[in-house]
């Protein structure tokens, strides 16, 4: 089952919220907003809380976004995922053997369409649609291209969870560290 039947996962933004999942329940995070220099501790604190973390590659401070940097996080921190909306990243993340998600900010109907292929040329193990407060288009993604869904993006509320979930996505990111131990949402 997808992260342990977890439907919620924690968009970690800044050292409160990593404290804050660090005592949680959940197992598995996004990591946002760092600075490479702060990588290795933050890797250390995860790893000795028995927590699993994808890394969310763009956002990464002081990283160049292209094959070099995704091997580098991928060897040297050995995260559980990597998130990107670079096909590049996705695609070396894969071949290093790290579960990858492919981002997509869904503006309109052009941006969707060319989603759409993005998706299917390098196949990622999972897509995140941003904003994820659209239960129609979640449910049109998945069925369009068959691979499991997160949705982020203004997830503010437990109704929000509820209805992309669902809608078919298999967990929702959110930063709003109140969501992050929403019990009665496990599946």
């Amino acid at each position: 089952m997808a992260f342990n039947g977890q439907n919620i996962i924690p968009a970690i933004r800044n050292p409160k919220q990593l404290e804050i999942f660090l005592n949680g329940h959940c197992l598995y995070g996004v990591l946002l907003d760092a600075h490479i220099a702060q990588l290795k501790n933050l890797m250390e604190l995860v790893n000795k809380n028995h927590k699993k973390i994808l890394i969310h590659a763009d956002l990464i401070q002081g990283l160049k976004g292209d094959d070099y940097s995704t091997e580098f996080l991928c060897q040297e921190f050995k995260p559980y995922g990597i998130i990107s909306t670079r096909t590049n990243v996705i695609t070396k993340a894969k071949q290093k053997g790290i579960v990858t998600v492919l981002r997509g900010f869904l503006i309109d109907s052009q941006a969707l369409e060319k989603f759409y292929s993005i998706v299917m040329k390098v196949n990622p193990d999972y897509v995140e649609i941003l904003p994820g407060k659209m239960p129609e288009i979640v449910n049109e993604v998945l069925k369009k291209v068959n691979i499991p869904i997160l949705a982020g993006g203004f997830i503010r509320t437990p109704k929000d969870i509820e209805l992309s979930l669902a809608a078919g996505a298999t967990a929702v990111t959110t930063s709003n560290s109140e969501l992050w131990d929403l019990d009665y949402l496990k599946r």
